[in-house]
């Protein structure tokens, strides 16, 4: 199996310029609950780099993909995609599963390059995604509660209507577009030390791994995914991709049922360690990023800053840069509210 190399995601990164950004690197304090007297978050662009400091004390920094112009970092690999289309598979229209946050980056290419979107969702997927999507011009469809229920269905109305499929996850461009956010975060901190990812059917922490390792292999990755949707750690613990019977938790973009066959392969190669995060964790973190951030983070975008919360990944052991990718910010305001009101 082919893994995508850092050339390809050099190039990934030229192709995505006309729609993805930069995102921006935000040095926060390292988050401890039930503190209120921690200093502000001080931007870091992309034209200049953290100072390097003789004091090996933890320093945190946030890589904010919830700012991205449809709110994940999703718009990444989608816009790598549509384009290495062909014109033709381009007016045949493209077509695409997702539970929220990939169907509305589809979209959005879509939209940019002048091409139909269909977008296959489960039923549970929260509104805020669903109009996202629609409002981007695509149809949305709903297909049952896991990514297999919506992948059958937009494989059955692909091949019904000549549609072109764009994989959520696990296909090589689409790698490679999320791994530009690796390219990014190195350019933006050089002296980091290791890098949190959340983990849902591996494809942004593949892409990530992917640009991390081949450019300094001393870096550590690590992917954090909730409890209730452990596929990666499971699928590692058993030696390959395994399907869980079902997966449950308010990090709605992290529910895959499995990792992809090329994900898994990735994450093998270039991952130091997978790590699992409970759900009252990843609700203190959302309500810590928007008071000391002051970061509107949906959930699965929050898990990577959890695991610091709770200490994991080995991250005591760890002096320097520290990077967390804070993934979307796709959640609906009233429940984002409830989150900050009730921790």
């Amino acid at each position: 199996m082919t893994l995508v190399s850092l050339d390809d995601i050099r190039a990934a990164h030229e192709r995505i310029r006309p729609t993805a950004i930069v995102t921006p690197l935000l040095e926060v304090p390292w988050p401890q609950l039930g503190r209120s007297d921690q200093p502000p978050p001080r931007l870091w662009r992309s034209a200049e780099a953290p100072a390097k400091t003789e004091d090996p004390v933890r320093r945190l920094f946030l890589k904010c993909e919830n700012l991205q112009p449809m709110g994940a970092f999703k718009i990444r690999g989608a816009c790598n995609m549509l384009a290495q289309l062909t014109s033709a598979e381009l007016a045949r229209g493209v077509i695409t599963y997702s539970s929220g946050n990939h169907g509305q980056a589809v979209a959005l290419a879509a939209l940019h390059v002048g091409a139909t979107a269909v977008i296959v969702m489960p039923t549970t997927a929260p509104a805020v995604k669903v109009e996202g999507a629609r409002g981007y011009g695509a149809e949305v469809i709903f297909a049952g509660t896991t990514s297999i229920d919506r992948r059958l269905r937009a494989e059955a109305e692909a091949e019904s209507r000549g549609l072109t499929m764009v994989p959520p996850f696990d296909h090589p461009w689409i790698i490679a577009g999320q791994g530009t956010a690796g390219l990014e975060l190195l350019d933006q901190a050089p002296d980091v030390s290791v890098v949190y990812v959340p983990v849902g059917g591996g494809g942004l922490i593949s892409g990530v791994a992917a640009a991390v390792k081949q450019s300094n292999p001393d870096v550590r990755v690590v992917g954090v995914e909730p409890e209730g949707a452990a596929k990666m750690s499971r699928s590692l613990e058993a030696g390959r991709a395994v399907t869980l019977d079902r997966t449950e938790s308010i990090a709605d973009g992290l529910l895959a049922v499995r990792p992809g066959e090329l994900t898994f392969a990735h994450v093998r190669r270039y991952v130091d360690e997978v790590i699992t995060v409970p759900e009252e964790a990843i609700k203190d973190a959302i309500a810590w990023l928007a008071r000391h951030a002051r970061l509107v983070v949906e959930p699965s975008g929050a898990v990577t800053t959890a695991a610091l919360m709770l200490g994991r990944g080995g991250v005591a052991r760890e002096n320097g840069q520290t990077v967390a990718v804070v993934s979307g910010g796709n959640v609906a305001p009233d429940q984002f509210a409830a989150y900050l009101t009730t921790r």
